[in-house]
């Protein structure tokens, strides 16, 4: 079974690189000046990016893993220059329990599931 974990600390450098990868430069992942003005107050990380990260942890783990399907949550916002913890459990034969965690208030940024091939 399946149990691995990392830490990460999201940068808008990666907020912008993720915006002109995917093509979502929606100014709440880009822009802090209008970010500011939000109820977030900054910029926010793309939800896929944070899942991206997790898929890669397991890909390190799981080399050729293929996802046959995902279920998400975002509950809370990942902010530039705080630290998240990642987490991928197996609960199950090819069901993975998903999770980024924010380190200091251990509000979650995503809560999921992914089933693998």
């Amino acid at each position: 079974m399946l149990d691995l974990s990392a830490r990460w600390l999201p940068s808008q450098e990666e907020f912008d690189a993720f915006a002109a990868v995917s093509g979502d430069d929606n100014a709440i992942h880009v822009d802090p000046e209008f970010s500011a003005r939000t109820s977030f107050g900054r910029t926010v990380s793309h939800g896929m990016l944070i899942y991206s990260k997790l898929w890669g942890l397991l890909q390190k783990a799981e080399p050729g893993a293929r996802q046959v399907s995902q279920t998400m949550m975002f509950p809370n916002p990942a902010f530039a220059g705080e630290e998240v913890a990642l987490t991928v459990r197996e609960t199950a034969p090819g069901t993975l329990e998903m999770k980024a965690v924010r380190v200091a208030d251990a509000a979650e940024l995503l809560v999921g599931e992914a089933r693998i091939a």
